[in-house]
């Protein structure tokens, strides 16, 4: 995920120009451009735009890292059809969000609700567990999603372009949180839990 950052850095360096709100504009704009921009072979300005392949290459890493997330987390909360959810989940981030920086980009927008799906049951199992700063990550993760499909349904562009960047920031400090600060015995009370209703 780190790797996917610093490629999609690199390539937002290298975008020529254009935005939404300013076709004539320079370079890429963090409150002007959706990260989506960076993907086409010309920008909007009419430009070649040499940083595609960068960005190319950081969405296949970060595909690569949500799908390996959600495998791992299946492993740590192995919790009967959780623990294959969890895999599908993953097995689909690995393809979806990759697709997202291809021309089958809508195709690609699956990952999304995959993925807010995935983070959903995710903040359930930790709001049962005793992470309580990850409780409060969880939800707070969420809530960002949530917002910007609120604004971006309702058009208000000049938001979602910026929370498009606030809850791709907020999922990866989350997934990189829950991928190497947990472990298998944070879920274990939650099995239990579990075991005991049923």
């Amino acid at each position: 995920m780190v790797t996917s950052v610093i490629l999609i850095l690199i390539a937002a360096s290298a975008y020529p120009g254009g935005s939404l709100a300013d076709k004539n504009s320079t370079g890429f704009d963090w409150s002007k451009n959706f990260l989506s921009n960076l993907f086409a072979t010309k920008a909007i300005n009419g430009s070649e735009n040499p940083g595609w392949i960068w960005a190319l290459i950081g969405m296949a890493f970060l595909s690569v890292g949500n799908g390996i997330f959600f495998i791992h987390m299946s492993k740590k909360i192995s919790s009967g059809i959780w623990t294959a959810i969890f895999k599908l989940i993953g097995a689909g981030n690995l393809l979806f969000i990759f697709l997202i920086a291809t021309p089958l980009h809508d195709l690609g927008t699956i990952a999304i609700p995959l993925t807010l799906i995935g983070l959903f049951i995710v903040t359930v199992f930790v709001l049962m567990s005793k992470l309580h700063l990850f409780k409060f990550c969880c939800i707070i993760c969420l809530v960002t999603y949530y917002c910007f499909f609120f604004v971006y349904g309702f058009g208000y562009m000049s938001w979602a372009i910026i929370l498009q960047k606030v809850y791709n920031i907020s999922s990866m400090l989350l997934i990189l949180g829950l991928e190497y600060f947990t472990k298998k015995e944070d879920f274990v009370r939650v099995k239990d839990q579990e075991n005991s209703i049923v």
